[in-house]
């Protein structure tokens, strides 16, 4: 019992000690930190919903712009659904983004099961636009890459 005892008290103080090693100086946080030479995200847009596309391109140049990611990033935006707007060029409302994302290397995806779905043929979409057979088979690769799935 009285090993049990020491062994409870010592585990309590390998969790607390850490814990109080903790600054609550928010100026000396300054984020994550980068230890990789390679950083892989993929966004995957699935609305028609002008102010979430907008969003998740404003997204996407951000992580572009952070520092710590400045040269280590690949980034892939999988459009499916509604999102499909995203990439028309009858309605053209985002192609200035996609154009400057596209040059910075960002690949620009388009679902080709949505597109027979919806009847849409390539000659719709921007001419930067690559293709996968279905978003979803394109984020459970990714996944399994070891790519971050990220959800606007």
């Amino acid at each position: 019992m009285k090993n049990l005892t020491y062994l409870f008290i010592l585990a309590s103080l390998i969790v607390a000690v850490p814990a109080m090693a903790q600054t609550n100086d928010p100026g000396a946080f300054h984020g994550a930190q980068p230890t990789k030479d390679r950083y892989r995200a993929v966004y995957q847009l699935n609305t028609a919903d002008t102010s979430i596309i907008r969003h998740a391109l404003a997204n996407i140049q951000n992580a572009l712009n952070d520092p710590r990611l400045k040269g280590k990033l690949e980034v892939e935006l999988v459009v499916y659904g509604g999102a499909v707007a995203t990439y028309r060029k009858d309605k053209p409302y985002f192609e200035k983004e996609v154009a400057s994302l596209q040059k910075q290397g960002v690949i620009m995806a388009m679902c080709e099961n949505t597109m027979k779905m919806r009847k849409i043929t390539r000659d719709e979409l921007f001419p930067i636009i690559s293709y996968v057979p279905t978003a979803n088979g394109e984020l459970i690769i990714r996944e399994q890459e070891g790519w971050a799935i990220i959800r606007p």
